[in-house]
């Protein structure tokens, strides 16, 4: 949902905020446990009711989300396992953070609101983790997946801001917002991948001179025989 303009700045804004860590010699995988970590004591103190200091900590530890990708360009540090390494413990962080609302909405005396506040806690975190998954299948099919409704960015700035101006008044309705807007960005990724490998399969089964072509029955290359 953000621009490239906006995310061109904000890189370059993290560039400049980075140089001092950079200086003292903090690299980007210790950048990124660190913000791990920082997401942990974030869900704690979600978890024990402070969601209005829980979202002003959501929202730090989201702005430091950015500190171990700045990190690898100013130290020139950028490899294919610090990307995976982010990648997979933002999800971890994206757990944790979903995790700190169910363990405070739990410990709420039993209502419907309470049950349905949980199930849209679930449904969110559940929609948060197929939509980064989406982007990784897609990727590894050779396809490039950066767009939709709701990335993480979005959901970490309306989670956070939910929390600073309604914390419980507006917990339900954040949450609802949450669910629905990575449910349907899933479903557009899902949608957009369908697109392409149906335009790639049309353009394959057709010869240069027009006429169909043969594979011999060969799967086409985009095919995948693995159930996942």
């Amino acid at each position: 949902m953000f621009g490239p303009a906006i995310q061109r700045t904000a890189r370059h804004i993290a560039e400049m905020v980075v140089r001092p860590l950079a200086a003292i010699g903090m690299t980007p995988n210790m950048a990124t446990v660190l913000g791990l970590v920082l997401n942990a004591i974030t869900a704690a103190i979600l978890a024990m009711g402070s969601l209005r200091l829980g979202g002003v900590m959501l929202l730090f530890a989201g702005m430091f989300d950015m500190v171990d990708g700045a990190l690898a360009r100013v130290r020139n540090q950028k490899t294919t396992f610090g990307a995976f390494f982010d990648s997979t413990l933002d999800r971890y962080s994206e757990g944790i953070i979903i995790l700190g609302v169910i363990l405070y909405v739990n410990s709420l005396p039993p209502s419907t609101e309470k049950a349905w506040t949980l199930a849209l806690a679930y449904i969110a975190g559940l929609g948060s983790l197929m939509v980064s998954y989406a982007r990784a299948r897609a990727e590894g099919l050779g396809l490039e997946m950066k767009g939709g409704l709701m990335a993480r960015p979005e959901r970490v700035l309306v989670l956070a801001v939910g929390l600073i101006l309604g914390a419980e008044q507006w917990l339900i309705w954040t949450l609802l917002l949450l669910a629905v807007t990575s449910v349907f960005t899933s479903v557009q990724r899902i949608v957009t991948v369908w697109l392409k490998l149906s335009r790639s399969a049309h353009q394959s089964s057709e010869a240069p001179d027009g006429s169909p072509a043969r594979n011999n029955g060969r799967l086409p290359e985009h095919a995948d025989t693995a159930n996942h």
